[in-house]
């Protein structure tokens, strides 16, 4: 196993660990029968120890695949090289996600949302692939009014509605 190898699956296992230390904190947080405030981190927290999970079994098999195919490639040296993760994505998520916390309070969350979904698929789109700017603002508003609905709604939770608070 490279060093590489060995640093994604430390990540991936310290990542599952974190998951799993929210856990333990969302299930110490107060709570009362149905829906309450400790609804919401503990569905979170379990879904990220399943994310957790799946990207090291992900991980896992990716390695065992990896050694596979270093295997059989020492009959044949001609193989294309894996393609790299272009660091500037990662970091233009970073800077939409910076840049999404600090106008939700101003803003408002649906506005927000709406605008932040729209641009992080435009980041995600791949390179050779057409940019579908319909496709994805009817996606942005339509997830982001229905999350935010559902808060209102059946969690009697509020977002902060920024400039639609009338």
């Amino acid at each position: 196993m490279t060093t590489a190898n060995k640093k994604e699956l430390i990540i991936g296992v310290a990542m599952l660990g974190a998951s799993i230390a929210y856990l333990v904190m969302a299930y110490r947080v107060p709570g009362h029968d149905g829906i309450d405030a400790a609804t919401v981190p503990t569905l979170l927290a379990i879904l990220l120890c399943l994310l957790g999970l799946l990207g090291l079994l992900q991980t896992l098999s990716a390695f065992t695949r990896h050694a596979q195919a270093a295997e059989s490639s020492s009959d044949t040296p001609d193989q294309p090289k894996p393609t790299v993760t272009e660091p500037l994505t990662v970091l233009k998520t970073l800077g939409l996600i910076l840049l999404y916390v600090v106008l939700l309070g101003p803003v408002g969350f649906p506005i927000m949302t709406a605008i932040y979904l729209y641009l992080q698929f435009i980041v995600l789109t791949p390179v050779g692939h057409k940019i579908r700017h319909l496709l994805y603002v009817v996606i942005a508003v339509v997830t982001s009014g229905v999350i935010y609905l559902l808060f209102r709604e059946a969690f009697d939770l509020l977002l902060p509605a920024g400039l639609l608070n009338f």
